[in-house]
């Protein structure tokens, strides 16, 4: 009997990812519709988690390039991918509430449309949309973050962990393809980093195509819920005050900064040691490619287990062996370190989402942890590029910000190790 970090009552009715809702007559049966289908469900959050680091990975290589165009320093240039990873926190804020409000299937569908027009506006020439694009790629990106491990928990709930591999696995190939095909794409269409960028909005299109479906069979739901009561007098969960949802929240917050500050930096890393853009380009879409495995293996293996602390300690130390690689010979062992690198990140990525829902006992409790844990661990992220490129401007190396994220894996292992206990909120 698993043991429970805040209490939490008697059992409650099941209801919606979203939010406290008991579905009506007409509710319950557009949900029995929905999965009639398992395979449009299926290929529909395939396709939407495709796109949840495509925007993000097609910039890494061509961030130089995008910065000189514009004239931008160190510091400047590294806020072309940390104002997105800021409002990955921000857009987190909003997205329980439009669950709540509009469903999370028009949510989700409104957010493929988003990403599509903010990818778009970062093509027009001007900082302001440059950056803008940026606030709107992130808050697109947020909803799916967010919405993503509720609708699992409310559809698959005997298949969880699986079905967290499944669509962290096509986040992670998402991202590998776009990182690889950032240069060729610049060169095959013209020559243009705007071509490239612009490339991925097609990809949000798609998915926002394939996911329409689930909006017309569902749309008899939303608006005709009524609120849940809870069993017995029993309260909501009160996730802000766990100090397990806190671990989780921690342990997301810093797997994400060691993170983002390679999809922002890892290209430079290498070209400033000699290695040109395209081989940097093709070692950075390895590392994306190989996170794929520890991106779908580890889930699986945290769901057999009841504490997942020797995955914390597996994934931990792989990133940490990577990263002092990079300290100490980053061109001459770079398709080490990616490989390194690529197996822990992925592996992290994917215990990080899958302790979101293992930690918590309900749909509604996963999205909230969700919430909580992509708000505050996605603001914590957004720091680490933005600090690595100031403080590479300001030493004219990357033996401290590297030195630091050292530090960063140190800490997670100690916060991974608390979430990884067999409790629940």
């Amino acid at each position: 009997m698993r043991g429970t970090d805040t209490e939490t009552g008697p059992a409650r009715v099941l209801v919606d990812a979203e939010a406290d809702v008991r579905p009506s007559a007409a509710g319950a049966a557009a949900r029995r519709a929905l999965l009639a289908h398992p395979v449009l469900l299926l290929v529909g959050i395939v396709l939407a988690s495709l796109n949840m680091r495509v925007a993000l990975a097609s910039v890494a290589p061509l961030v130089g390039e995008i910065a000189g165009s514009f004239g931008l320093s160190s510091t400047a240039g590294s806020l072309i991918t940390s104002i997105p990873v800021l409002f990955l926190g921000l857009g987190a804020l909003v997205a329980p509430w439009l669950g709540r409000r509009f469903g999370a299937e028009r949510t989700v569908l409104a957010a493929l449309l988003l990403l599509a027009g903010g990818i778009l506006l970062r093509l027009l020439p001007s900082v302001a949309a440059l950056y803008g694009g940026g606030v709107l790629v992130g808050t697109a990106i947020a909803l799916l973050n967010v919405l993503m491990p509720g609708l699992i928990k409310r559809d698959f709930p005997e298949r969880a962990a699986t079905m967290t591999s499944v669509y962290t696995g096509a986040m992670v190939a998402g991202a590998t393809v776009a990182a690889a095909a950032a240069v060729p794409l610049e060169e095959a269409l013209g020559g243009g980093w705007q071509g490239s960028l612009g490339f991925w909005s097609l990809l949000a299109v798609v998915a926002a195509v394939a996911w329409l479906p689930q909006v017309l069979i569902a749309r008899g739901r939303t608006g005709h819920e009524v609120r849940a009561v809870p069993a017995a007098g029993a309260a909501p969960t009160r996730v802000w005050r766990s100090a397990l949802a806190w671990q989780v929240t921690l342990f997301m917050g810093l797997q994400s900064l060691w993170s983002y500050v390679l999809i922002a930096w890892m290209p430079t890393i290498f070209t400033d040691h000699g290695m040109s853009r395209s081989e940097a380009g093709v070692v950075f879409a390895f590392n994306n490619l190989i996170q794929i495995a520890g991106a779908f293996v580890v889930p699986l293996l945290a769901g057999r287990m009841r504490s997942q602390r020797p995955l914390v300690v597996l994934v931990t130390a792989m990133v940490a062996a990577g990263y002092a690689g990079l300290l100490v010979a980053p061109a001459e062992g770079a398709w080490l370190w990616s490989a390194v690198l690529g197996v822990g990140q992925g592996g992290a990525l994917g215990l990080a989402l899958t302790l979101i829902v293992l930690r918590t006992e309900d749909a509604p409790t996963a999205a909230r942890l969700s919430g909580m844990s992509q708000t505050v661990g996605y603001l914590m992220a957004a720091a680490g590029p933005l600090a690595a490129g100031a403080l590479h401007q300001a030493t004219g190396s990357w033996t401290l910000p590297i030195s630091l994220v050292l530090a960063v894996c140190a800490a997670a292992a100690g916060v991974g190790l608390l979430a990884a206990r067999d409790r629940t909120v």
